[in-house]
């Protein structure tokens, strides 16, 4: 039984810790636009300060990969082993990686050898391991979406070329479509996280005014791609990650919609907690309810988790959902519980009952 309930109280722990904290966000609920970043700006702007040097073993952290190596951000041909490949020197895709601006530093004015100078320059919601090469390639031009290539990494992976999307014409470089909603997030943080900084940064990317800090046609890119890449598991565990380092968050990964309250459709209405909680429509049946040792759930969702309370709103248990739909509920005493099954941020709770003493 004790063993039971250490493993209890481990998930319980873990479910907790991967949440924003009660009441993070708090300070910014009912506001709006410019009013709403500056908001933000004093939640998550401060933090603990990491060292370029740290970045190396920070990364084994933030972006590993499921087989333990590193999780290229421009590359899917890579297969680096995390302080073993660092650059160093490099001839080609492939020789090594590095530590990426994805917000070029030049635009805050840091030259090499001066990241630890100013908290742009180590500050991991815009940095990531990439292939050396690749990323020289891009060098500091602003992100956007490619018409005309003149390089593209292995596979077409990561593009350069002459910039398609409205508003812009310059060279512009354009990276996997699974990664353009992560890096719109990471421009929407920097402008926000440092909105007392960012007038002066200087960047076709960029507004050189504090709101709304990005350029008219970067707005209507990255609110784009934030629609079109939602956030997913693995932008989550990394925003986990980065708390546990540097104690702030990214709001826009935790609450996506904030984007278009500040930028976007949502201009002008006030931003709450709920604002991004869409209805609860998650159909499920549960059998046997009674249950002993497992509950079978049946339904036609993809990618569900399930958390189970007691009467009191206790977390006792948050999985995700294994491919056969059935949850062990053996370590239960008898009595009433609930379950909630939850999709991205929709969520739907059902009553079920243990009784271990059934014929």
């Amino acid at each position: 039984m004790n063993k039971i309930f250490t493993i209890l109280l481990l998930s319980i722990s873990l479910y907790i810790s991967a949440q924003a904290p009660a009441n993070y966000y708090t300070s910014a609920v009912g506001s709006t636009e410019a009013t709403l970043k500056t908001k933000l700006c004093a939640i998550v702007g401060p933090h603990t300060q990491r060292t370029y040097a740290n970045l190396w073993t920070d990364f084994k952290t933030t972006d590993k990969r499921p087989d333990g190596k590193v999780c290229d951000i421009y590359s899917n041909t890579t297969n680096y082993v995390f302080i073993t490949n660092q650059c160093g020197n490099y001839s080609g895709e492939g020789s090594c990686y590095n530590r990426e601006h994805s917000f070029p530093k030049s635009w805050f004015g840091i030259s090499s050898g001066q990241e630890d100078s100013a908290p742009m320059g180590t500050d991991l919601f815009h940095l990531y391991p990439s292939d050396g090469y690749v990323n020289g390639r891009r060098g500091n031009d602003p992100f956007g979406e490619v018409g005309t290539t003149t390089y593209t990494s292995n596979n077409s992976y990561s593009k350069l070329g002459t910039c398609s999307f409205p508003g812009y014409t310059g060279q512009v470089f354009e990276p996997a479509d699974s990664l353009k909603g992560d890096l719109a997030r990471s421009y929407f943080y920097m402008v926000t996280a440092y909105d007392d900084k960012v007038s002066t940064w200087v960047s076709p990317q960029l507004a050189s005014n504090q709101y709304p800090a990005l350029s008219t046609w970067s707005v209507a890119l990255f609110l784009k791609w934030n629609a079109q890449d939602p956030v997913g598991p693995k932008e989550r565990n990394r925003n986990n990650a980065i708390y546990s380092l540097q104690k702030n968050r990214n709001p826009f990964i935790d609450h996506p919609e904030l984007a278009e309250y500040i930028w976007g459709a949502k201009k002008g209405e006030l931003w709450s907690l709920t604002a991004g909680v869409k209805e609860l429509k998650i159909e499920f049946s549960i059998s046997p309810n009674p249950a002993q040792n497992e509950l079978n759930i049946t339904s036609d969702e993809p990618d569900l988790s399930y958390t189970i309370f007691n009467l009191n709103g206790q977390a006792l248990s948050h999985s995700a959902l294994t491919i056969s739909h059935s949850i062990p509920v053996s370590q239960l005493s008898n009595g009433m519980y609930l379950l909630q099954l939850s999709a991205d941020k929709r969520k739907s709770i059902q009553k079920f009952i243990i009784n271990a003493n059934q014929e």
